[in-house]
């Protein structure tokens, strides 16, 4: 099934299921993508794949094109991977690489998908193409970072992200200004403009928890400054109601239908 220097009695798959099903190309070329087909018991996902005529193509008695819907993933970022700040999402961020920076995309693939996932949706190739992520992380900060195909979710994070809480946690270092937490909470400025009031509290000695709307680059490391505290490490939890929750650093899991940003 290699299209370099294709056998003429090979003809591609999109085509033979086509002909199988009697259904138009483009619906064997979906049916294809949502890995209902397989080639000699191999699912095969590509529909521009070549098969010989001796080869026996199989569509699944459960292939369905009401699953080929677009989906979300929520990654866990690690330290060191770019995301969201002008990288592109999808095979283009591995061109990226050679330049310098990692796009924290190429994390996104089968072998990262948390096992534990709930969702129930199958892995599919498909679900890594056309992925946007309208939930910016700096690259030395770790963290939930979405990345979506649904356009209805890609509108709500690019219009509400600024109405939408961020929950963090920071880990500092120092010692903190006298009414230091009550001005982290209300009474500090921002790049020439008093912020508004922001949750802040202690999660442990050197861990601070913060909860906060329209979140710009290094406004934490500016509040933490601003009080005598050094910022050591940044994790971001949750995006609205959507949480982080137990995926581990560098895997990824679907967003579920009935959870909202």
């Amino acid at each position: 099934m290699n299209d370099k220097n294709p056998d003429p009695t090979h003809i591609r798959l999109a085509k033979r299921v086509a002909e199988q099903l009697n259904c138009s190309r483009s619906t064997a070329e979906q049916f294809i993508e949502g890995g209902f087909v397989s080639v000699d018991g191999q699912v095969v996902e590509a529909p521009g794949a070549r098969v010989r005529p001796d080869q026996a193509v199989a569509v699944a008695k459960d292939a369905s094109l009401l699953e080929l819907t677009p989906v979300t993933l929520l990654l866990h970022k690690p330290v060191g991977f770019e995301a969201g700040l002008g990288l592109p999402a999808g095979p283009a961020a591995h061109a990226s690489r050679s330049q310098g920076a990692t796009a924290a995309s190429t994390l996104l693939g089968a072998a990262s998908h948390l096992a534990e996932d709930a969702s129930g949706i199958r892995v599919l190739l498909r679900h890594f193409r056309q992925l946007e992520c309208f939930t910016p992380l700096p690259t030395e900060a770790s963290g939930l970072v979405v990345y979506t195909q649904d356009k209805r979710i890609a509108r709500k994070l690019a219009e509400d992200i600024e109405s939408l809480e961020q929950e963090c946690i920071v880990e500092v270092k120092g010692d903190i200004a006298p009414n230091g937490l009550q001005r982290l909470c209300h009474g500090l400025s921002f790049n020439g403009r008093p912020l508004p009031p922001i949750k802040v509290s202690w999660q442990s000695e050197t861990k601070l928890r913060f909860a906060l709307k329209g979140i710009r680059p290094g406004q934490i490391p500016a509040m933490c400054d601003a009080v005598g505290l050094a910022v050591v490490a940044l994790k971001r939890i949750r995006i609205g109601r959507v949480p982080l929750a137990k995926v581990p650093e560098g895997q990824w899991r679907y967003l579920q239908p009935w959870e909202k940003f």
